[in-house]
Parts: structure tokens; sequence; C-alpha cells
């Protein structure tokens, strides 16, 4: 491989001289990928009152440690109580103002904990942790990015919310 002058290629960058700059395997890896809004997939993992989209995935650009997306919570509306298995989540507040709801136990009691939000703001979901999403918005759509440390939407759907074994 040479360089547009014509000179050998160095087969690593500046910051990372111990890597190889060769091209992961497949065609998926060697490139940048842009998903426009009107292309991310509603195909993925769903929660009863809420809409997810997959835009950043392994099956559509080959990723291996993160999944990427967005939700939609329609004005009025909970979604179902849920965890995401092994993966960690990050959100992102785009739109509205979702609320994010836990159980956790206080004083002997578990008690329902709800995070109110505003756009802007992030939370962190840990792995196995049940919860749920509202808008209690009457007339606006809450919309919030995720990005999960699994390259697919893991998503169990559960009847109630529980305190998380080992929580403090």
């Amino acid at each position: 491989m040479t360089t547009p002058g014509g000179e050998p290629a160095q087969q690593h960058d500046a910051f990372h001289p111990h890597l190889n700059a060769t091209a992961p395997d497949g065609p998926l890896r060697s490139r940048l990928h842009h998903i426009r809004t009107e292309d991310v997939d509603p195909g993925t993992a769903q929660t009863e009152g809420m809409r997810r989209f997959a835009a950043i995935s392994g099956q559509s650009v080959g990723s291996e440690r993160l999944w990427m997306g967005q939700t939609h919570v329609a004005p009025d509306t909970a979604s179902a109580n849920h965890h995401h298995g092994e993966s960690e989540t990050a959100i992102f507040v785009v739109r509205g103002h979702p609320e994010f709801v836990f159980a956790e136990e206080r004083d002997g009691h578990v008690e329902e904990v709800r995070l109110r939000t505003r756009p802007g703001d992030y939370i962190f979901v840990p792995p196995y942790v049940p919860h749920r999403e509202e808008n209690p918005d009457p007339d606006d759509e809450a919309v919030v990015v995720i990005a999960r440390s699994t390259q697919e939407a893991i998503v169990v759907n559960l009847p109630e919310l529980y305190v998380l074994e080992g929580g403090e």
C-alpha cells in the first residue's frame, strides 16, 4: 500500500503504533457508516408503550460491542416494565420530559423511584436493572437517544418492577 505521493504507507497511526492498520474482517468493518434519520430500523426489540429504532448495530454496521438508536414514548404513555440483560445503557434526552422509574429498597420497604428529566439530561441504566419509561406530557412525544454496550438491543419485558438482588 502507498500514500497518494507514492510513498510506502505506514501500517499504524501516531496514537496507536502497536496496532496494525489493516481493515478488520468484512466490508462493514472497513469504512465509516452514515445512518440517516429516515433509515433507522424499527425491526428491533420492543416494549409495549414505546417505539425503539436501531441505528448502530451488529446487523446494520457490523458493530461488535455497541448498539445505538432512539426511543419514542407517546404523550401520556408509560412503557411496560423491562430490563436490558447484560447491557449497560446510556440515555440522552433529546425532546420532552420523560421519567425513568425503578424500584429501590428504602428502610425495609420497596418504593418506586422516579427520575424526572429534561432535554440535555443523561441517564445510566446498569445491566439487569428493571425499569420503565413514562411520558406524563399530555401533548408532546418524548424522544431519547440510547447507546448500549452490546451490539444488539437486549430487551426483557417484565410483569413488574423489583429490586435487583445485591443492589444498595
